[in-house]
């Protein structure tokens, strides 16, 4: 059966968006498989072969490429299989990493998604604070999270872990599931309605494409065992990659993230930490440091023991790592705009010499 754009999630809403590009001669596309070279792209005359222009290209180097989930605007060879991709939509949501090489570099790991799957394993990886961390990305993106607790029959009392883990889990959705046994994956499904397309991040090993299989019946995504020594996975999965779900909806699977580096995340990190939130605001000073002021809502819990200190440390670590990625940003910035002004400086002078030259 041929694929459509309208099962990809095409919509009223995204024909209005692309309403200009109509009129310069291009076709709509979502692209459906990213890879470093190319992209897929499914489009009303099939599945294509698109590569950037030349303009976008160059405009990618600083704005980044385009991402599995855009909707694109193409000028397309259909008896050819190929396309050139001359613009990107306005994302609605976007799910975004900094680059491991580079400060300003940010990397879209997921363009217009509506649900994201934060997947962690119930067996030795299971980690409160990375999930954490997890969490304050995926709200920051603009989706709706929902944690998914995956190798259910490997865990002694799932359901205590479960309860846990949505203490602290902002009021999202948490789901128990067993790829072995089926448990859980109708709940799973029905967190995506027909049309709405949903990501899974979390750490290597626990499990995103053995779900994937499993949700699709089929085995679409390569999977290996995990190592006995620590109960994490190797890493399989090479590319980002949209599937049509049974029934509607999509998934994409992306390669495992072992660290999320938070990107303009305070929005996402308040969400997830609203309890510590609700405490420093209760202090007497407003600009309290919660280490000894009086009136210290903070410390007083602590205290108490009504604050857990790791949730505490966690808090403060990732409100730290936003500090100093916003003072790395804007150190960066003043050093682009440094080479900038010096680089047209430079042309300036050359330009006067040439005049010059002209003159004698």
């Amino acid at each position: 059966m041929a694929l459509s754009i309208d099962e990809h999630g095409w919509s009223d809403a995204w024909r209005d968006a692309f309403a200009p590009h109509a009129r310069a001669g291009h076709i709509p596309g979502r692209i459906i498989v990213q890879q470093r070279e190319y992209n897929l792209v499914i489009t009303e005359a099939g599945v294509l072969n698109a590569r950037l222009s030349g303009r976008l290209r160059h405009e990618a180097r600083e704005g980044g490429h385009p991402a599995a989930g855009d909707w694109v605007a193409l000028a397309a060879k259909p008896a050819e299989g190929t396309a050139t991709i001359h613009a990107v939509l306005p994302r609605r949501t976007a799910f975004i990493r900094r680059a491991a090489d580079s400060v300003r570099t940010l990397q879209v790991i997921a363009a217009n998604i509506d649900v994201v799957f934060v997947v962690t394993s119930l067996n030795a990886d299971l980690n409160p604070r990375r999930l954490e961390r997890f969490l304050a990305a995926a709200w920051q993106s603009g989706a709706r999270p929902v944690v998914v607790l995956t190798k259910a029959d490997l865990a002694e009392q799932p359901e205590a872990r479960a309860a846990e883990i949505a203490a602290l889990a902002a009021g999202c959705p948490v789901v128990i599931v067993s790829a072995r046994s089926g448990q859980g994956l109708a709940a799973l499904l029905a967190h995506v309605a027909p049309g709405e397309t949903c990501v899974l991040i979390g750490s290597s090993g626990v499990g995103k494409s053995t779900l994937v299989n499993t949700l699709l019946g089929e085995e679409r995504m390569a999977t290996q065992d995990i190592r006995a020594d620590d109960a994490k996975g190797r890493h399989t999965t090479s590319h980002r990659q949209i599937v049509l779900l049974p029934g509607g909806g999509m998934i994409l699977d992306t390669p495992g993230i072992r660290e999320v580096g938070l990107v303009d995340a305070e929005e996402g990190v308040v969400t997830v930490f609203e309890d510590v939130e609700a405490l420093a605001e209760a202090c007497r000073f407003s600009d309290c440091g919660h280490t000894n002021e009086p009136g210290c809502a903070v410390r007083g819990a602590l205290e108490s023991g009504a604050l857990d200190p790791d949730r505490w440390a966690a808090f403060r670590k990732l409100c730290d790592e936003l500090a100093a990625a916003a003072a790395l940003k804007d150190r960066a910035a003043q050093e682009a705009d440094r080479i900038r002004a010096a680089k047209q400086q430079r042309s300036y002078r050359k330009a006067r010499t040439r005049l010059r030259g002209g003159d004698s």
